[in-house]
């Protein structure tokens, strides 16, 4: 299943009626071949709005095309009630953009004015509370506002991707991990829908499957896809069952949604009843754009589906788990650079992450679980984990969570995955950001956040700051340069 939006953006010229219509109709077609040039699909509403008839007239040719996201560009100072009405009116993220003057030749009978009307644009906006997005310089020429439009696009691609997105959880949250709580309340502001069921439900539907034809052509795919890797074969028939199972379950429940993401859990009884650990279900999911975070993570996974939709790549979920021994750090100095031991920590979790973001991923068994569960026979029940070291690069830490009091809280941070070996076991690797102690006491303790971070590769704060915006998210933490101090942080620190 295609879990993430696909987005038709449209574009509406407006004008004001003092200033030329064929204006805002040149910069606007200015635009389109801008967008053309740059292989950026864009459709063009030939309707300028000047009035309120015309912005009812755009927003049929709209929906007419399809589109479900909307650039509204000022090509002179702009109608500030009839743009803002079609802002209000049409469903689903809306920017606004304005043109800057192109000419000393032509300041007089061509100038637009819309550095101004971008302000009373603004100001309308608020007054009808509507959440557009405007870039940080919004007026620009037909290439600058054509690149503004293509950083939209995953803004658009997040905000449609939530307010048509269910979560559909199993089993309660384990009572060691209460922190991993889902407040469900600020989850219906944002438009997501829950859905929570019992293990059993999902124990019954697994033991129904077990005959099916799907599954054994599941194994073979697992096979084939872990190659030398697969060292539990034995384990890849209850691993095959356990995903034909939840991809059904999406299928039937997705409801009046569009797009799905799980949060399971998968401890401890999960091993002793289904005869596994799911993790390797869960990455090849994941893999696939649809989210399943681990111990009932329902913010967790809706974390990950923001970044799926902010990159249209796979994320993953991992514990902010231990530190860096100081014998690591020296013996791998070149590589760390200028970071320190405490810029350092080891992301980990037990084998959810997706294949294409490990190095040489091999099938293994849980070792907390086997200690536990098997300690004096050959590991069983606790096989299904997908292992390796974490693909080095540039990366972006983030979550979205409601505290106690349903207050929506975020962190971003970016970040780099190292490529070195972490020598011990699970989906695991080296991260360095930038003054980490810092960003780890004064926002991920101070504020109370979970122990789980979705990672995403690459540095993508930009899109996810500017969507959590369009979202309503005030909160919006991110570590902080040496020099600048968060608030909680104590000013005599280094007197």
């Amino acid at each position: 299943m295609k879990n993430i939006p696909q987005i038709k953006a449209g574009i509406v010229a407006v004008s004001r009626d003092c200033f030329p219509i064929t204006l805002s109709e040149k910069r606007r077609q200015a635009v389109m071949t801008a967008a053309e040039k740059s292989g950026l699909p864009l459709t063009e509403i030939k309707t300028t709005v000047e009035n309120e008839s015309h912005a009812m007239k755009a927003l049929d040719e709209l929906r007419a095309a399809g589109c479900n996201a909307l650039v509204i560009y000022l090509g002179n100072f702009g109608p500030e009630g009839p743009e803002t009405m079609l802002a209000q009116k049409f469903c689903g993220p809306v920017m606004f953009v304005g043109a800057s003057e192109e000419s000393t030749a032509d300041l007089i009978q061509g100038r637009g004015d819309a550095y101004c009307g971008m302000l009373n644009a603004s100001y309308n906006l608020g007054l009808r509370g509507v959440n557009a997005y405007i870039p940080e310089y919004p007026i620009g020429n037909a290439m600058e506002i054509t690149a503004m439009i293509e950083e939209f696009i995953p803004i658009a691609r997040v905000v449609i991707g939530l307010r048509n997105l269910k979560i559909i959880g199993f089993g309660p949250r384990p009572f060691d991990f209460v922190a991993c709580n889902a407040p469900i309340k600020p989850l219906y502001d944002l438009g997501v829908e829950v859905q929570e069921n019992s293990e059993l439900d999902l124990f019954a539907s697994y033991n129904a499957l077990a005959n099916d034809p799907r599954v054994q052509k599941v194994a073979a795919e697992m096979a084939e896809e872990l190659g030398s890797g697969n060292k539990q074969a034995g384990i890849l028939p209850r691993l095959a069952q356990l995903e034909v199972t939840l991809t059904d379950w999406a299928e039937k429940n997705i409801g009046a949604s569009s797009y799905v993401a799980f949060a399971n859990k998968c401890w401890p009884a999960f091993q002793t009843q289904f005869g596994m650990v799911p993790c390797y279900v869960n990455s090849r999911l994941t893999g696939r754009g649809i989210p399943v975070a681990c111990e009932t993570d329902i913010y967790g996974a809706l974390s990950e589906y923001i970044i799926t939709c902010a990159t249209e790549l796979p994320p993953t979920l991992l514990d902010i788990n231990n530190t860096v021994p100081d014998d690591m750090y020296l013996a791998n100095q070149t590589l760390f650079g200028q970071y320190l031991t405490s810029d350092l920590f080891m992301g980990f979790h037990c084998g959810n992450t997706p294949i294409k973001l490990l190095k040489n991923p091999e099938m293994k068994h849980q070792l907390i679980m086997k200690r536990l569960l098997e300690p004096d026979t050959d590991p069983d029940i606790t096989r299904g984990t997908l292992e390796g070291a974490l693909i080095s690069g540039e990366l972006t830490l983030f979550r979205l969570q409601s505290t106690a009091d349903c207050t929506l809280r975020s962190y971003i941070a970016h970040g780099e995955s190292i490529d070195i070996d972490p020598q011990t076991f699970g989906s695991v690797g080296v991260i360095a950001v930038p003054q980490m102690a810092r960003f780890y006491r004064h926002v991920l303790v101070a504020k109370r956040f979970p122990h789980h971070a979705a990672v995403g590769y690459g540095h993508i704060g930009k899109i996810l700051f500017a969507a959590l915006k369009m979202l309503g998210v005030c909160d919006v933490s991110y570590n902080q340069p040496l020099g600048k101090l968060y608030p909680t942080e104590n000013p005599f620190n280094n007197a």
